[in-house]
C-alpha cells in the first residue's frame, strides 16, 4: 500500500467561512474525475469523504484482456479553528502487482469479462433528436439532456428531422406536435411505418389537452407524451425509461444478428452453397411483397432466408458435404436439422414468426417431407413461400452431386414436381410470373 499525505498550515481571517474552502477543494476533486461527494458538517469541523470509485485502464499495447480495474479511496479531513486552519489530504493507492499477474483475465477482481462489458457499453452516449420549431424550447431541452451526458441534436421541422435520422439514427425522438409543414403526428407516422426506424421510441410534446389529440398520437404510433410546459424531472424520467427499453430492443436485434451470422457460417461449410442465404433472403421477401403480404411476414421471410438451415450446425461435415448418397442412418441425422434450428431460435421472442419457416421448409404437399410429414393444408404459407425460392435456387446452382440447370430447365422441373404434389403449385406459378415480369423489365 502506497500512501501520500499533504498538509497545509496557514493563517486565515476569522471571517473566512469553512464552507468556501470546502467548496473549492470539491471543485478540484471534480476536475480530477471524482463524481460523487458526501458531506458531513459540524459546528467546528467539516469533512468531505469521497467513496470508493473505479476506472478502466488500458494502453496502446494492450488488448481487451489487458483492461484492469483499480480502486482509489480519497479522504479529506479538515479541522478549522478561529485563527489557524489546517488542511490534511491522504491518498491511498493499492500497490502495483507484477504485470504478468495484473494484466490477465484469470484474476477475477483485477480484470474480468464483466468489466470489459461495462467499458464497452459506455463507449457511446445515447443520441436524442429534439424537434421543435421554437429554438428556445429546443435549446432548453437540449441543455437539460446534454448536462446529463446525452448526445443531443436538434431540428426545427419534421423535414429537417427526417434528414437527420437518415444521416445518423437516434436512440430517441422528442417531437413537438404543432409545427409548420409536416406535423409531429405525420412525422411520427412516417418513422413508425419505416421498418428501419419503427423501433425508435417516439415522444410527442404538446400543449393540447383534449383526449382526442392523444388518441391521434397513439394512432400515429407515439410511445409516450409530454405536456407543455415540460417539467425537467418528468422529461429526464421519461427519457431514462424509454432509453432503457430501447437498449433491451437493441440487445434482441443483436441476438438476431448473431444467429443470422451463424446461418452464414453454416452455409460457409459447403463451398457449393456460397451466397445461398443472401439470395434466398432477398428473393423470398421479394415474392412475399409480390403476393401482398404484410411487413411482419416479409421480415420473417427475410430472416428465414438466413436461418432456415441453421440446424445444420449440428450435422457433421462428412454427412453435410456427402451430397445425395446418404445411408439411412446418415439421412436420419440430416432430417433432424429443422428441429435443431427451431430449438436454437425458440428462446428469442422476436424470431417466433420465423420458427415455422425453419421447421417446415422441407415438408411436401403430399406428406412425403420431413420432419413431421405434413400435408399441404397443414403447412403454413411462409414455409411454402420460402420453399419455392429455395428449390429454384438449388436447381440453378451447381452442387457436389449435380450441375446447375438453366432457368427453363428449373421451371420445367419445378412445375412437374408441383404437379406430383411436392410443392405448392399456385406459389410456383406466382414465382415464375414474378421472374418473368423482372426479365421483361430488364
Amino acid at each position: 500500500m502506497v500512501a501520500a499525505t499533504t498538509r497545509l498550515d496557514r493563517t486565515s481571517r476569522a471571517a473566512r467561512t469553512p464552507i468556501a474552502l470546502s467548496f473549492a477543494f470539491c471543485l478540484i476533486l471534480l476536475s480530477l474525475g471524482i463524481k460523487q461527494l458526501e458531506w458531513q458538517g459540524l459546528t467546528s469541523q467539516f469533512r468531505c469523504t469521497v467513496p470508493n470509485w473505479e476506472w478502466n485502464l488500458s494502453t496502446s499495447s494492450d488488448t481487451l484482456s489487458g483492461i484492469s480495474r483499480l480502486k482509489r479511496k480519497v479522504r479529506i479531513g479538515r479541522r478549522i479553528g478561529r485563527v489557524k486552519e489546517r488542511f490534511s489530504m491522504k491518498v491511498a493507492l493499492p500497490s502495483r502487482t507484477p504485470r504478468s499477474k495484473e494484466w490477465t483475465t484469470s484474476v477475477g477482481e483485477v480484470a474480468s469479462y464483466r468489466n470489459m462489458g461495462d467499458l464497452l457499453s459506455r463507449r457511446r452516449a445515447p443520441r436524442i433528436l429534439v424537434v421543435d420549431d421554437q429554438a428556445s424550447i429546443a435549446g432548453l431541452m437540449s441543455q437539460l439532456l446534454t448536462i446529463r451526458g446525452y448526445d443531443v441534436v436538434t431540428a426545427s421541422s419534421a423535414d429537417q428531422a427526417e434528414e437527420e435520422v437518415r444521416r445518423r439514427t437516434p436512440d430517441l425522438i422528442l417531437s413537438d406536435v404543432m409545427m409548420p409543414g409536416k406535423s409531429g403526428y405525420d412525422f411520427c407516422r412516417t418513422m413508425k411505418e419505416n421498418p428501419a426506424t419503427r423501433l425508435i421510441p417516439f415522444v410527442l410534446i404538446t400543449g393540447l389537452s383534449d383526449s382526442s389529440d392523444k388518441v391521434r398520437g397513439i394512432e400515429a404510433g407515439a410511445d409516450d407524451f409530454l405536456n407543455k410546459p415540460v417539467l425537467a424531472e418528468e422529461l429526464i424520467a421519461r427519457v431514462k425509461s424509454l432509453l432503457r427499453l430501447k437498449e433491451f430492443t437493441d440487445e434482441l436485434e443483436t441476438a438476431d444478428s448473431v444467429l443470422c451470422t451463424l446461418g452464414l457460417i453454416v452455409e460457409g461449410r459447403d463451398p457449393y452453397t456460397e451466397g445461398h442465404c443472401e439470395r434466398l433472403s432477398a428473393h423470398a421477401s421479394e415474392l412475399g411483397r409480390h403476393l401482398g403480404m404484410d411487413e411482419d411476414s416479409i421480415l420473417a421471410l427475410k430472416r428465414g432466408g438466413y436461418l432456415h438451415d441453421l440446424g445444420k450446425i449440428a450435422v457433421p461435415d462428412e454427412i453435410l458435404k456427402k451430397g445425395s448418397d446418404l445411408t439411412p442412418a446418415e439421412w436420419e441425422v440430416m432430417k433432424l436439422h429443422p428441429i435443431t434450428g427451431e430449438n436454437i431460435c425458440k428462446p428469442l421472442h422476436s424470431l417466433r414468426p420465423v420458427l415455422p419457416i425453419i421447421r417446415y421448409h422441407h415438408e411436401h404437399s403430399d406428406g412425403s417431407g420431413y420432419p413431421d410429414g405434413l400435408l399441404a393444408a397443414d403447412i403454413p404459407v411462409l414455409p411454402r413461400v420460402l420453399q419455392v425460392v429455395d428449390v429454384y435456387d438449388a436447381l440453378r446452382t451447381a452442387r457436389s452431386y449435380k450441375p446447375a440447370l438453366s432457368h427453363e430447365q428449373a421451371a420445367q422441373t419445378m412445375r412437374e414436381e408441383a404437379s406430383r404434389g411436392l410443392w405448392d403449385a399456385e406459389l410456383v406459378a406466382e414465382y415464375f410470373s414474378l421472374l418473368e415480369a423482372k426479365r421483361q423489365v430488364a
